[in-house]
Order: C-alpha cells, then sequence, then structure tokens
C-alpha cells in the first residue's frame, strides 16, 4: 500500500522525469568511457570541418575554471554539485505533472550535474571530448553532461518567458 502511494505521489509531481536523469547519467558515462578506452590523453580524430573528438581532462569546473587550483576546488565543485542536485530533486518532487517543461529542464540539468560529480569523485576531474572551433578558435571541449546542463538551462529560462504567470490581483 506504501509503495503504491510513492508510485502515485512521483507520478503527480516533476519526478516522473527522473528516467530522464538517469538516461542523460547513463549516455554521458558511456560515451566517457568510449573516449577513455579508445583516445590517448589530448588525442585527436577531425569528425568536420569544424568538430573534433578529443581526449581532455578539466579539473576544474565550467571553461576550465580553477583547473589549476591545486586540488581543493575538486571537493568544492563535487560539494555544490551535490547541493544542487538535492535542490533539484526538491524542486521537481514540488513541481506539479502539468509543468512539462520545467520538470524536463530540472532532470537534464540533474542527470549532467551526477555525470560530471561521478567523474570528479572516480578520476578527480571530468573527461571532456566534444571540440567545436571555427579556424583556430576552438570553443572549451564539453561532454553529454555539460550539453545536459545547458538545454536544461536554456529550457528553464525560455519557460520562464513563455509559460502564463500568475498575477496577483490585490
Amino acid at each position: 500500500m506504501h509503495n503504491e502511494a510513492t508510485v502515485s505521489k512521483s507520478n503527480s509531481t516533476g519526478l516522473r522525469w527522473l528516467w530522464l536523469s538517469v538516461v542523460v547519467f547513463i549516455v554521458d558515462q558511456v560515451t566517457k568511457f568510449a573516449i577513455a578506452k579508445n583516445f590517448d590523453l589530448y588525442e585527436s580524430l577531425a569528425v568536420t570541418p569544424f568538430f573534433n573528438l578529443v581526449s581532455v581532462r578539466n579539473y576544474g569546473a565550467a571553461f576550465s575554471f580553477l583547473s589549476d587550483a591545486g586540488g581543493w576546488q575538486r571537493w568544492f565543485f563535487t560539494a555544490i554539485a551535490i547541493f544542487v542536485s538535492g535542490l533539484l530533486v526538491w524542486w521537481m518532487k514540488k513541481t506539479p505533472a502539468e509543468q512539462k517543461w520545467p520538470a524536463i529542464a530540472y532532470a537534464l540539468v540533474l542527470g549532467g550535474a551526477i555525470g560530471n560529480v561521478f567523474d570528479r569523485v572516480v578520476f578527480g576531474y571530468v573527461i571532456d571530448f566534444l571540440d567545436f572551433y571555427v579556424g583556430s578558435y576552438h570553443w572549451p571541449s564539453f561532454n553529454v553532461a555539460d550539453s545536459a546542463i545547458c538545454v536544461g538551462a536554456v529550457l528553464l529560462v525560455l519557460d520562464s518567458f513563455l509559460s502564463p504567470q500568475t498575477k496577483d490581483t490585490k
């Protein structure tokens, strides 16, 4: 009986999208594993005139922020990601099932955050492998988790502009 109540509660909230977080995590880890297994560190494979697969390690955060800070940043970024992940699950629980886009956005960010936390805890760095460039300018390398986080953030911004807002009628 208790199990049925738990299932119906999660189906009536944004928690119904937790499966998407799991999919993001799995795809992220499988792609990182494939790169780590098949590429030497810093090896690059040209795929198109503007995209390479590469094998790099990010010891910092976005765009290698604090990557050479001496090691403390590993646990700092891990703690932040764990805190944010807990907050995202809480927000998903508070989001009604009808509000699909915010819940999907939270799920994408959550899956990406957990994917990068896993790397930091297990390896001490995040595996990045997607390298887009124009001429000699290369965007900082990133991975599936980073992509999911960015897509989720964009969805949240779009939803904030496009969703009808309830107005206070005081």
